[in-house]
């Protein structure tokens, strides 16, 4: 899957953006946190944990990823921050009343075993949020790389019994799968308007799969790519900035009232 080594400061300056945009719906299902504690796992830059203590949770964000939690920790100082990462999170059964996943579960080798290591951090009378997408701006990339006549990269998807459909029902179907016995799915559409100077910062810094295709590409290679680049961007410009349209799904299971 995405391999997002040492790409922390590029991330918060791009796409850290877009995929804030589902925290105020998470932190709506959540609650008041009432001092009670609160696990964001795949924390990225600390956003959204760093939003749940503003709501009184008493948070804690786990990521594997050290420049991302370099970038989280000079953000958002007082945060408690954890290198740890799904499968096998370091914390006790039932150690916190709320546990959030935001755009994990589409990142991790194991979908099924991730989502049930989540409900298994969750305390019986929690509630645990996650999200994916079921569209998302790579629709824009792939436009760049056929601008570009570059072959497309291999791999990246799960093997067929590990993967699951990127729709609101298949990421509710895999959930159940994983123990969600009473999870509900909505989606939110939106727009995010990026400049073309930021999306191209984020694919130098290797974010997301457009980044890590981008990383792989020798010289003359690059050179194609940026020119696509700048083609598509053209195709797309809306004065200086570029619509992104994506979907996002977000699941919430809650055992009883939090």
């Amino acid at each position: 899957m995405t391999a997002w080594e040492g790409t922390g400061r590029a991330y918060a300056a791009s796409y850290a953006e877009l995929c804030a945009g589902t925290i105020e719906s998470i932190v709506e299902e959540l609650g008041a946190g009432r001092g009670r504690p609160a696990l964001d796992v795949g924390a990225g830059i600390g956003e959204l944990a760093a939003r749940l203590s503003a709501h009184g949770w008493s948070a804690t964000a786990a990521e594997p990823e050290s420049s991302m939690r370099v970038v989280a920790g000079h953000r958002h100082p007082r945060l408690s921050l954890v290198d740890a990462a799904l499968p096998g999170l370091p914390f006790a059964d039932a150690s916190f009343a709320a546990v959030t996943a935001n755009f994990v579960l589409n990142h991790v080798d194991d979908p099924r075993r991730s989502a049930a290591e989540l409900l298994r951090v969750a305390a019986p009378a929690g509630v645990v949020a996650a999200s994916i997408w079921t569209r998302s701006p790579s629709w824009f990339w792939g436009e760049v790389v056929e601008e570009s006549a570059l072959p497309r990269a291999t791999g990246g998807r799960l093997p067929p019994e590990k993967d699951f459909e990127r729709t609101a029902e298949g990421f509710a179907s895999m959930l159940r799968a994983a123990g969600w016995a009473t999870v509900s799915v909505t989606e939110e559409e939106r727009i995010w308007r990026a400049s073309p100077e930021i999306l191209w910062a984020s694919v130098e810094g290797g974010v997301a799969s457009a980044g890590g295709f981008y990383q792989l590409l020798d010289g003359s290679a690059r050179l194609r790519f940026r020119a696509a680049f700048d083609t598509v961007s053209a195709r797309y410009d809306d004065a200086g900035t570029i619509a992104l349209e994506h979907v996002a799904a977000i699941a919430v299971q809650r055992r009883s009232s939090a």
